[in-house]
């Protein structure tokens, strides 16, 4: 009979997992930034609306890589609050991103 029990992580723990988890977020909320200037601001919008949707990009794969690889749930240190975080914020700056470059690429507006 083999039972394996996962050890608890303390809350203040910073893992592995966490640490990619949080980076991933972190990353993906600087693609939400820069997608939200780029709708805001015309001048490098279309600088702005890559970088959005390469930076949440990389937030969803990040983000993904951390939830399918974790072993436990929340609160295990395997990071799965901020790989799902990620892949949520992720989403939107993408969305963002791909919204400002499309706006961009419409004939008639300044670039």
């Amino acid at each position: 009979m083999n039972t394996q029990t996962t050890a608890a992580v303390a809350a203040y723990t910073l893992t592995t997992g966490r640490l990619f988890g949080t980076a991933a977020a972190f990353l993906a909320l600087a693609g939400v930034v820069l997608g939200v200037l780029a709708l805001i601001r015309p001048a490098a919008a279309r600088r702005r609306a890559m970088l959005a949707l390469a930076t949440g990009a990389a937030g969803l794969i990040v983000g993904g890589f951390v939830v399918g690889l974790a072993k436990g749930g929340p609160g295990t240190g395997y990071g799965v609050v901020g790989g799902w975080a990620a892949l949520a914020i992720g989403l939107v700056a993408t969305v963002l991103g791909g919204l400002a470059l499309a706006r961009s690429r419409r004939p008639g507006t300044p670039a």
